[in-house]
């Protein structure tokens, strides 16, 4: 596990780091798991791809987390929802609602044991593959089970500590 450091400039420096991440554009998903048949989950912007040769990615987690709890105590499975650029308060109620009521009135359907959020433009439910604890957060690597969506809709990018959409669909940046 590699821990934080601890230093008088330790404020200063988380500061300048959150600077520099805000300005890194990402998308935005809510990463979901089960306990006791119940959905649970939170918004992630840290997900990223780690191979094609096998298809694997990444989700980066609270180590506190009570999605990454029910993903090591239900089937290790998990579902990661790219959000649409019209949910975007989905991100917000994911990111800071009780934990217990995040799913309220969010329309979702089951996937290989995992809730999958509708209107999602793309999801996909993976099998833990591997686990990386590093300072107070946990990478969990995914190799996906089952991948579905639709395309047409927008996702929400998070820059700036605000969310944002692409262009409009089929007018690409040159």
């Amino acid at each position: 596990m590699i821990s934080p450091s601890t230093s008088p400039d330790l404020d200063l420096a988380i500061a300048q780091f959150r600077d520099l991440m805000a300005c890194w554009p990402s998308g935005v998903a809510v990463v979901t798991g089960s306990v006791g048949g119940r959905p649970v989950g939170c918004t992630a912007t840290a997900v990223a791809s780690v191979s094609t040769r096998p298809p694997l990615l990444l989700v980066s987690l609270a180590a506190n987390s009570r999605t990454l709890h029910a993903i090591r105590h239900t089937g290790g499975r998990f579902g990661v929802c790219v959000l649409s650029s019209a949910q975007r308060a989905l991100a917000r109620q994911f990111a800071r609602g009780d934990p217990t009521e995040r799913f309220a009135g969010v329309g979702h359907v089951w996937q290989l044991g995992v809730p999958v959020l509708r209107d999602a433009v793309v999801a996909a439910v993976c099998a833990v593959r591997a686990e990386l604890a590093v300072a107070d957060h946990v990478l969990v690597i995914g190799s996906p089970q089952r991948i579905l969506g639709d395309l047409r809709h927008n996702p929400a990018i998070w820059f700036q500590r605000a969310y944002w959409e692409l262009c409009p669909a089929g007018a690409p940046v040159q």
